[in-house]
């Protein structure tokens, strides 16, 4: 079971996000701190007790110490734990991964990604198999090969926990804006990557990407339905709804409503 430290100066913000840890089988005993200072004594008990954390929930906004600089004192511990910043602004990403943290999830936190997260924390804690222990079993062999990625396919080099991974823009359902970063969220998760969301609105366009909000670059082939709700538009990608600028809205419509009223690719709805 996970042991986790939730730091947060805002209760409410605390409570909903140890509720939210609590719906998972996984997750053990969530203890909370809030401040940077609570949290160090914190952790400092639970080492002295041999129970040291699986993960710390930091809020990046604290008076006193800050996330970040609690991330930089962890930093230093001769097995520092898993960082994962819980906040509302999404100019800290860079500073995030310079400390090297394990995620950054924006308030409030959604369920499906607060789970990826719980996902990633759990396979950092899984144990090393010991010398002449056998591989776990592949997994089964696929009735047919998967299918080639296209021809004029991209693949992205990103950095996953001081990993780099390779992904393929055909994987990529949407583009989160973070700051100096952006986020791909792709069937099996999400991955940062360092650019700007202007600089791959300009160079994916092309491959069926639109932007549909500041914040947000859609690829069309993975939209689902338009959401119409008091004049306002949005947008359900690969099961997350998004919203749609109110300068994008008509260029969407066109795109994805041809002559016939029909969607390319999904269907539209009105709420």
């Amino acid at each position: 079971m996970l042991r986790i430290l939730v730091v947060d100066d805002e209760p409410h913000a605390r409570d909903e996000l140890v509720y939210l840890l609590g719906l998972h089988q996984g997750v053990g005993p969530v203890e909370c701190a809030a401040d940077g200072p609570a949290a160090l004594l914190a952790l400092d008990r639970a080492l002295a007790h041999r129970h040291p954390v699986d993960a710390v929930f930091l809020d990046i906004r604290m008076p006193g110490l800050d996330g970040i600089e609690v991330a930089r004192v962890l930093s230093r511990f001769a097995e520092p734990p898993p960082v994962v910043f819980v906040t509302a602004y999404d100019d800290f990403a860079v500073p995030a991964f310079e400390v090297r943290a394990l995620d950054y999830l924006l308030k409030p936190v959604r369920a499906e990604r607060l789970a990826e997260t719980v996902r990633r924390i759990a396979e950092r804690q899984s144990p090393p198999r010991a010398p002449g222990e056998p591989a776990p079993a592949p997994p089964p062999v696929p009735p047919a090969p998967l299918a080639e990625p296209p021809a004029d396919d991209e693949t992205i080099p990103v950095e996953i926990s001081g990993v780099t991974r390779f992904v393929q823009r055909s994987e990529v359902r949407h583009v989160e804006a973070c700051g100096d970063y952006v986020r791909l969220h792709l069937a099996s998760g999400s991955c940062l990557l360092r650019a700007p969301l202007s600089s791959l609105e300009e160079q994916w366009q092309d491959a069926g990407f639109v932007r549909v909000h500041r914040r947000y670059l859609v690829a069309t082939g993975h939209i689902e339905e338009l959401l119409a709700d008091s004049g306002r538009l949005s947008v359900r990608v690969a099961g997350t709804v998004l919203p749609v600028s109110r300068r994008s809205s008509r260029r969407l419509r066109e795109l994805m409503l041809p002559a016939s009223g029909l969607p390319r690719g999904g269907r539209a709805a009105h709420g």
